[in-house]
């Protein structure tokens, strides 16, 4: 699938360990972001706004200027505000009861769903125009692709994965904040409905975008930005996938445009091996899992008669409640 950089001596090994690190550094970053409220607001509204006047006012001839990874990196820091406000903005009266916060607001809980949404049809746009405009060409260097892309049916039915995994979305009024306890004060935004085989379905669609559109990202912005996150919601940060998610793309996202070079035109660049026959694969894995998820929602609306969109469809399984469990 990849091709380390051999001519500047990068050996498989050091391929693997220089992936490790990105993944070490992500996954700790974001334990670092979540445990406390300053890290959080120190990461995304402190740090972002040094960074961007690093990238417009002294590297605007060096970082990404293309609308995909501007758009990218701003909406992913968005969501990190949003989430962190979620969490964090409440009001005690002068004896220390909470007695309001943003997280029990309706309206607020729609906004997670919505960024969501949104970073994935910005995805699907980007795989319908690789697959229309470089259809079984080789685009060769493009801006945001330093490398080329090939477009063909994968792009296509990585698309229609991404749609059917924008739909399968359910259950964002049942967000929830996770409570203190002695070993996690994070207060995390868990969502109780937002369960593995959706999360499984997004990482196989979000992967074969990455190898379809930014094969030179892939290796790293594919597998560890996708594995890192999901790790920590199946670990010590369970139920609150979204956010890790954002928090990690948003900060791969501000390394990505500070240092361009890494990605681009460094010793560790990997390449796409361009072989249509794997795009076919991975695409239709993609395309599979996200019609499997889609199929079993379908099922749980028909059966429970629980509507995903305004409710919450999975409560009767078991790692639902695990979650909710978890929840002040």
């Amino acid at each position: 699938m990849w091709t380390f950089n051999a001519e500047a001596g990068t050996s498989t090994a050091q391929g693997f360990g220089i992936w490790l690190l990105v993944f070490v550094a992500l996954f700790i970053f974001n334990e670092f972001a979540r445990r406390w409220k300053w890290a959080g607001f120190f990461s995304f509204f402190v740090l972002p706004s040094f960074l961007t006047i690093l990238w417009f006012f002294f590297m605007k001839e060096q970082t990404y200027t293309d609308w995909f990874h501007l758009v990218k990196v701003y909406s992913a820091t968005a969501g990190c505000i949003i989430f962190w406000a979620i969490r964090h903005i409440q009001k005690k009266d002068k004896k220390g009861y909470v007695r309001w916060r943003l997280a029990n607001v309706k309206v607020a809980l729609i906004f997670p769903a919505a960024i969501l949404a949104i970073n994935i049809i910005e995805a699907v746009t980007r795989d319908f125009q690789v697959g229309k405009i470089y259809w079984n060409n080789f685009s060769g260097p493009i801006e945001g692709e330093v490398v080329g892309v090939l477009g063909g049916p994968w792009n296509y039915m990585n698309a229609i994965a991404g749609i059917l995994n924008t739909v399968t979305i359910t259950g964002w009024f049942g967000i929830v904040i996770r409570k203190e306890t002695e070993t996690d004060k994070s207060r995390d935004m868990l969502w109780p409905d937002m369960l593995w085989f959706w999360i499984i379905a997004y990482d196989l669609w979000n992967f074969c975008y990455t190898y379809n559109c930014i094969p030179t990202h892939s290796w790293y912005a594919g597998l560890a930005l996708l594995i890192a996150p999901t790790l920590c919601a199946f670990t010590l940060g369970k139920g609150a996938w979204l956010q890790h998610r954002a928090q990690t793309l948003a900060i791969w996202c501000m390394f990505a445009q500070t240092f361009p070079a890494f990605l681009d035109s460094g010793a560790y660049v990997v390449k796409s091996t361009y072989n249509p026959w794997i795009y076919n694969v991975v695409g239709a894995i993609a395309l599979a899992s996200n019609v499997a998820v889609f199929c079993y929602m379908v099922y749980k609306w028909v059966k429970t008669k629980r509507n995903p969109y305004t409710g919450e469809i999975f409560t009767d399984l078991n790692e639902y409640k695990a979650i909710k469990a978890l929840a002040e």
